[in-house]
């Protein structure tokens, strides 16, 4: 066989990018239902804002210690192994937020049942962020990128809509949760589209295969660029947090349960997904780095706009839309910057490590949002509704400006995928 050949069949082992799409599907989905679906739900019964935020909160705390964990996945078993246990489990989780009925003293116990159901979450990120480092070649990164967030935001849209809409139709929220659990359970049939390779990192002794992961994790983390994006983790730039308000902010634009279930369920699940597969192919070609700063920009102004546009539904409409497309571009971006950090090795873990931190400005920029939206003032710049949106961009733009900094102290070198 010549080498041109063996290129040939060396490509052909590698998954095609869009698998890692249909994998992390449930991420979303369980996402999405509890921060759009169930926020609804219990906005329309009375329920404060501040209350509902956290519903938000809870679909996403634990992805900021999920790092704590990963080793596991990659230390023992296979990375497929544990996406399809993590993938069942989550399927079991989502069900689970369906067993109470809605009423304002089922909010605590809901927030538990989110958070258990959200372990089996952590572990489906953290193998297939893996699968996708190992099993894709890294002039593909930005694609897989892509996809894997398409997954991800574009599952959101799913559960937040089509669970609102099941809801509202079956007048049922255990039938809505169902039926969803039942669309997460199937994804795991992309598993049997994934080549996984032996592991670099376990060993027959425990010993060895922790010291081997915890060596590969150090040697990234250590280096410049993995420091470079550690500090972009932390940022308050391209979070998303807004798409954990849009359904209790809604009547601020006087936007009905119909607009809500379009511009924050399926239509923003297929525009964010759109803006993750052209965030995912600019990638390729371009920094990776400075294509996140623009794209958390263009969030930070959608932002601005949406605040001083008349607040009517069809600006709510627009607005929010152009938000969710934004908000795919930057996740693509953030994701296919980490994919170049990590390489392979302890992908999982490393992978995990950015991902679990990066959750945290969406923990405290929903908190401040939802505090800043449900509280009153004459200056409407930095209470109510124009509050929460001047926040969001106001946040942005610091992050911008101390990331620039950074990036010049550091001087580190532009990267142009091939």
């Amino acid at each position: 066989m010549n080498s041109t050949a063996s290129l040939t069949a060396e490509k052909r082992k590698h998954a095609h990018p869009i698998v890692f799409m249909f994998l992390m599907l449930p991420f979303g989905i369980t996402s999405g239902y509890a921060t759009v679906t169930l926020a609804y739900l219990f906005k329309q019964i009375g329920v404060k804002m501040e209350d509902i935020a956290i519903l938000g909160i809870a679909a996403t705390v634990l992805g900021i210690v999920k790092f704590l964990w990963a080793p596991l996945v990659d230390g023992f078993l296979t990375l497929k192994k544990w996406a399809l246990f993590s993938g069942l489990f989550t399927a079991v989780g989502m069900f689970a937020m369906g067993v109470l009925p809605i009423k304002e003293s089922s909010l605590i116990p809901l927030v538990g049942i989110i958070l258990v159901g959200n372990i089996g979450v952590s572990f489906l990120g953290t193998a297939v962020g893996g699968l996708a480092a190992h099993d894709v070649p890294e002039e593909l990164k930005g694609r897989a990128s892509g996809y894997y967030n398409a997954g991800n935001l574009g599952g959101m849209g799913l559960g937040g809509g089509a669970g609102l809409w099941l809801a509202e139709q079956t007048h049922s929220n255990m039938i809505a949760a169902g039926i969803l659990a039942i669309v997460c359970a199937l994804c795991s049939f992309g598993l049997f589209f994934i080549h996984e390779k032996p592991s670099t990192i376990q060993h027959t002794e425990v010993g060895k295969t922790l010291k081997h992961l915890f060596s590969d994790i150090w040697g990234t983390l250590g280096t410049r660029m993995g420091i470079l994006a550690l500090v972009l983790c932390f940022l308050p730039l391209g979070t998303g947090a807004l798409q954990n308000l849009w359904a209790g902010a809604a009547a601020s634009w006087n936007a009905s349960s119909t607009t809500v279930e379009f511009v924050t369920g399926i239509f923003a699940g297929l525009i964010t997904a759109g803006g993750c597969l052209l965030g995912g192919w600019i990638c390729d070609r371009v920094d990776r780095k400075m294509a996140y700063i623009a794209f958390g920009l263009m969030q930070a102004l959608c932002a601005v706009a949406m605040a001083y546009f008349p607040h009517t539904e069809n600006m709510f409409i627009i607005w929010t839309s152009l938000y969710a497309f934004a908000l795919g571009l930057s996740y693509a971006a953030f994701s296919a910057f980490v994919f170049e950090v990590i390489g392979r090795g302890a992908a999982g873990t490393k992978y995990t490590v950015y991902a679990s931190l990066s959750n945290l400005p969406i923990v405290y920029m929903t908190a401040i949002e939802g505090f800043v939206f449900d509280s009153k003032g004459k200056n409407e710049i930095f209470h109510g509704a124009k509050g929460m949106l001047n926040i969001e961009a106001l946040f942005a733009i610091v992050g911008i400006i101390i990331f620039l900094a950074l990036l010049r102290y550091a001087r580190v070198p532009k990267t142009i995928a091939n």
